[in-house]
């Protein structure tokens, strides 16, 4: 299966970032307007974390906080795993699988340089799996 680069899918991303004292409401209202999952909590341009939808739902709502006096370093995600822009997006949709969360950020010389989600994957990874589903029916049809 042919794979795109890390680089390739944030090229031309515009990174939708917050700060660890932001609270989720405005954070949350971030992720609406720019139609993502997920924010990367930064200090300056380095990475100190990831506040998720899901962290929203489980971490906020289901726990009984107030998003507009709960700050994302309360809730968010600190340190989470990363990915070189050299990477292949395959190894980011491993990690993510092997982790169990749907976002990497994408950090090169220690500074945030954009996001990949498992969303990321309905782009020629996907067409390619179809591709090759396809043909090993076709091989198992064969072969009978």
């Amino acid at each position: 299966m042919p794979q795109r680069t890390v680089r390739e899918i944030v090229e031309n991303q515009r990174i939708v970032t917050a700060a660890a004292a932001d609270n989720v409401f405005a954070a949350s209202r971030t992720m609406l307007e720019s139609r993502v999952g997920a924010v990367v909590v930064v200090d300056g341009s380095r990475l100190v974390g990831i506040f998720t939808e899901r962290d929203a739902l489980f971490r906020v709502i289901a726990a009984g906080l107030n998003p507009k006096t709960t700050k994302l370093a309360q809730v968010m995600t600190p340190e989470p795993c990363s990915i070189a822009p050299t990477g292949l997006f395959g190894h980011a949709l491993h990690m993510m699988y092997e982790g169990g969360f749907r976002h990497v950020p994408v950090v090169e010389n220690r500074r945030v340089v954009g996001m990949v989600s498992s969303r990321d994957a309905l782009g020629p990874e996907l067409k390619a799996f179809a591709s090759e589903l396809e043909t090993r029916e076709h091989i198992a049809e064969i072969l009978g």
